[in-house]
């Protein structure tokens, strides 16, 4: 009942605490690198700091490495979601993202294809606004979009991993995304947490990718 759900809600928070803080430690030579190599490439903020929407629809601001120039418009991934979100099929060469994304840097291409650019949600999760799995922090005219049936994925924190990334992501459309937040949800155990865990090594061995 109610005592099983605080325990796993303490389990659950230790976990991202000592998990987050603990990477963030062996992680942080790479991430300072990471960071130096982005400022380098055009001179523009290492970090990029985009508002979400996490648990009960409440806004957060997420970090991420920058992988695009600065000052970009997101016109056409604003697009490719609310087509998405009707049922159109918008997979080209096997992906659903958006495809030939010229705001994309060089450096950036590679923090995608290794998502290497998801690290700074590690402080993110030390901060409480994320989880170690949970569905993916979606933007805030993306949550206005979704239709009514899946709001259910606001019940929990957002994830730094989920099972849609576990899923193959990027061959994934939103509905499919969506559909795989609501499951998620419905079944929320630690254990299915920690398989996913798991999993999540292996999907970004693959190099699977984030958009």
């Amino acid at each position: 009942g109610r005592a099983a759900g605080r325990a796993a809600a303490l389990v659950r928070r230790a976990a991202d605490v000592v998990v987050a803080g603990s990477a963030l430690v062996a992680l942080a030579i790479p991430m300072l690198l990471i960071a130096a190599a982005i400022r380098l490439e055009d001179g523009g903020p290492a970090l990029f700091r985009q508002q979400r929407v996490g648990l009960r629809r409440r806004s957060f601001e997420m970090l991420k490495f920058r992988t695009m120039k600065p000052g970009g418009d997101d016109r056409a991934l604003r697009d490719l979601i609310a087509r998405e979100l009707r049922g159109e099929d918008t997979v080209v060469d096997g992906s659903s993202k958006l495809n030939g994304d010229t705001r994309v840097t060089r450096v950036g291409r590679f923090l995608r294809r290794t998502s290497l650019d998801e690290l700074p949600q590690l402080i993110n999760v030390l901060r409480g606004d994320m989880t170690l799995v949970g569905p993916r922090p979606c933007l805030e005219w993306e949550a206005d979009m979704f239709p009514a049936e899946y709001h259910a994925r606001f019940d929990v924190p957002p994830g730094l991993t989920g099972l849609w990334q576990v899923s193959g992501r990027s061959a994934l459309g939103t509905l499919d995304m969506l559909r795989l937040d609501v499951r998620y949800v419905q079944e929320r155990t630690l254990a299915r947490d920690l398989e996913i865990l798991v999993k999540t090594v292996p999907a970004l061995l693959g190099g699977g990718g984030s958009r």
